[in-house]
């Protein structure tokens, strides 16, 4: 039995989640829970019987995401191309446990890996149509998307995080490089039209696909409108240079200073990432490895030649 520990009095379990759901789902009391290994932080999800997830926050701060989700979860689902989480039960604070949590229908796929897809040119396409997608949504009333504003509001962040990697030299990051690739990015012009509709988390484990080709996107707790830069997380924590990333590129009409500020996004999350999850979460740690040898070498500052356009 998984056992995890949350900062609230009752610790998380296949025993607590059967009694939150028979509590308030009698509907579905009986049918079997098992904790989902995944390589996500802010929440815990658990199998309800063949067809259902329950989906339960770690800590407060991912308490805010589960009313965001059934706000907007349904408003979206209609104007989206690809299966996005669907809200079967809203479930409430019982049984010790603190916060707000929700069943929702299972959707089928498998986390893509980096550097082991089947099919990246066509994945490529896919993620261009549902970041294309979200852009055009008009829905009002959204809120602002996490981490969605000028690149300027995450300087000091990834700014320590270079230096936190400065005292961890095994990790190999040429910090210096990094350091660079970011004033070249604060350098660029800032997003100036109307902010757009993001997911604004687009890593890997929150994509799920088959045979290669998307199926759903999940997790939409940092979902609202924002700088269209932050929705290209995948060109460079998933898809490989050399075809596919050039694909996502030209799908959605990047320009150069917006390709800039989405690597930069891209690049300080995975420089935040790092010295964080290197010793508690080998996915998370290791996307974030990823993600910061394909930008040093995209730029050309880890030996590897910057592509020419």
């Amino acid at each position: 039995m998984s056992t995890e520990r949350m900062s609230g009095p009752s610790p998380l379990d296949e025993d607590l989640v059967r009694r939150l759901v028979a509590g308030q789902f009698p509907r579905w009391a009986g049918l079997a829970v098992e904790r989902f290994a995944s390589g996500g932080t802010v929440n815990a999800v658990y199998r309800l019987g063949a067809d259902m997830a329950v989906r339960l926050p770690l800590a407060a701060g991912g308490a805010g995401d589960v009313a965001l989700e059934r706000e907007w979860l349904p408003r979206l689902a209609a104007l989206l191309p690809t299966p996005i989480p669907e809200v079967l039960g809203a479930g409430e604070p019982a049984e010790g446990y603190p916060w707000p949590w929700s069943v929702y229908r299972w959707r089928a796929g498998a986390n893509p890996e980096a550097g082991a897809l089947s099919e990246p040119v066509a994945l490529a396409g896919d993620l261009a149509g549902f970041v294309a997608s979200m852009r055009g949504i008009t829905l009002p009333g959204a809120p602002t998307a996490h981490r969605g504003g000028p690149l300027s509001s995450l300087d000091a962040e990834t700014r320590a995080a270079i230096g936190r990697l400065r005292g961890i030299p095994e990790e190999g990051v040429d910090c210096d490089a990094a350091a660079a690739v970011w004033e070249e990015a604060l350098r660029a012009p800032d997003w100036d039209g109307p902010p757009v509709w993001l997911h604004a988390d687009l890593m890997p484990g929150n994509l799920l696909v088959e045979a290669g080709r998307l199926t759903s996107v999940i997790d939409f707790g940092c979902a609202g409108v924002g700088d269209p830069a932050c929705d290209l997380f995948p060109a460079w924590n998933l898809l490989p240079a050399g075809g596919a990333r050039e694909v996502f590129r030209e799908a959605l009409g990047v320009d150069d200073a917006t390709w800039i500020r989405g690597r930069a996004r891209t690049l300080s999350q995975a420089l935040i990432a790092l010295p964080y999850y290197r010793r508690t979460n080998p996915a998370m740690a290791g996307n974030a490895r990823h993600v910061i040898g394909a930008v040093l070498g995209e730029t050309g500052r880890n030996g590897v030649p910057a592509p020419s356009r």
